[in-house]
């Protein structure tokens, strides 16, 4: 469950956590590949101030191409989020680190929090096979991990 209803907070902490299938449309036009579902763990509590917090962590696992040889490649991303700050202020709605809120929601949705931070740590982490991979021959594109290519000099892998 990644939508809590307000009142439920004023209870006491919520647990947040769920899964969003790779076509979900919080994922769509995000440009990565996910193999399987995006699992979410997490907790959104009420602060003193009006705002709602959510801690959570972010499990997925993208496909895509090793970054030197072109290989498919299965990555697990794990992502901690440490804090994500929900505010009906309107003034927070310019500032980065919130998530703005309208003024009479009657619930938080971490889906969107999801999103981004995934899409960020995604796009930090380097696409490898492994790490000593050789990646390709940049005269011939022979895989230098099949063996050393007898027409050029080795390269430094990239």
């Amino acid at each position: 469950m990644l939508r809590v209803d307000i009142r439920d907070l004023q209870r006491g902490p919520v647990r947040t956590d769920g899964e969003l299938g790779p076509a979900d449309p919080v994922f769509e036009g995000l440009g990565l590949d996910l193999d399987g579902p995006v699992r979410v763990e997490g907790l959104l509590q009420a602060t003193a101030t009006g705002e709602y917090l959510w801690r959570g962590h972010i499990h997925a696992v993208i496909e895509g191409e090793c970054r030197r040889c072109l290989t498919d490649v299965l990555q697990q991303v794990h992502v901690e989020v440490t804090a994500a700050v929900f505010s009906t202020d309107p003034e927070a709605a310019d500032d980065p680190d919130f998530y703005p809120l309208p003024e009479r929601a009657s619930a938080v949705d971490v889906a969107d929090v999801v999103r981004e931070e995934l899409a960020l740590a995604a796009r930090s982490q380097l696409l490898l096979c492994r790490e000593e991979c050789a990646g390709l021959c940049p005269k011939c594109g022979a895989d230098l991990n099949a063996g050393p290519c007898h027409h050029h000099a080795p390269a430094e892998p990239v």
